[in-house]
């Protein structure tokens, strides 16, 4: 399947895809969550589509969680930047962490917990994805979730330095504002990877 004639062209396989499901729990997409982002819920409709898509076609569906050490000394810096976390939030074993229940996770999903912005940064998703369906069969990972410009995008990055495609979905991942989120798209299209919504996205899965 074509990608953006813009920088690259590319073409992904069905079998050789996953999609990844960055931080679509409570904290960020429930409201009360202590960083709630309300254009989250507003992509839950389209995102639960291309996740049935995923499954049905027999895309692996791996999902992140930000889950915070109780006590916050392994993100010092984070806490410093956002300090209402350390009073209030994405604590393991509370409820900000769950996955939002309208897309929770089925028998088969993966779910990954990390510590920072990244969802390769120290965790085993790298791991998972060299192995998944044997080694190094995986080549291309199709990015959704929040927060756009910082998780997703971090994600996003990283997964490309690591020799993955990156599918980004437009659609399919929220920022708090318009502007961070156009931003990122124009990043990822430049110079990480392209740029398609989940409608796109799908059709190509099922092709």
């Amino acid at each position: 399947m074509a990608g953006s004639e813009k920088t690259f062209s590319w073409h992904f396989e069905t079998d050789r895809a996953a999609l990844l499901v960055i931080d679509m729990q409570n904290d960020f997409v429930a409201e009360g969550g202590v960083m709630h982002v309300p254009k989250a819920a507003g992509i839950i409709p389209k995102l639960q589509e291309l996740i049935a898509c995923c499954r049905e076609c027999g895309v692996p569906v791996i999902y992140t969680v930000q889950a915070f050490h109780p006590h916050y000394n392994l993100c010092p810096l984070e806490v410093k930047k956002f300090p209402h976390l350390e009073k209030e939030g994405m604590r393991e074993g509370t409820w900000g962490i769950e996955i939002f229940p309208a897309i929770k996770p089925q028998e088969g999903d993966i779910i990954i917990k990390k510590r920072r912005f990244s969802a390769f940064y120290n965790t085993e998703l790298e791991l998972v994805l060299r192995d998944l369906k044997g080694i190094n069969h995986i080549d291309t990972t199709i990015i959704s979730g929040t927060v756009t410009n910082i998780c997703c995008e971090s994600t996003a990055r990283d997964a490309f330095f690591r020799d993955f495609k990156v599918v980004f979905g437009s659609d399919v991942n929220a920022a708090v504002d318009e502007n961070a989120h156009q931003a990122t798209l124009n990043n990822i299209e430049t110079a990480f990877g392209v740029v398609m919504d989940a409608d796109t996205i799908m059709a190509a899965l099922r092709a």
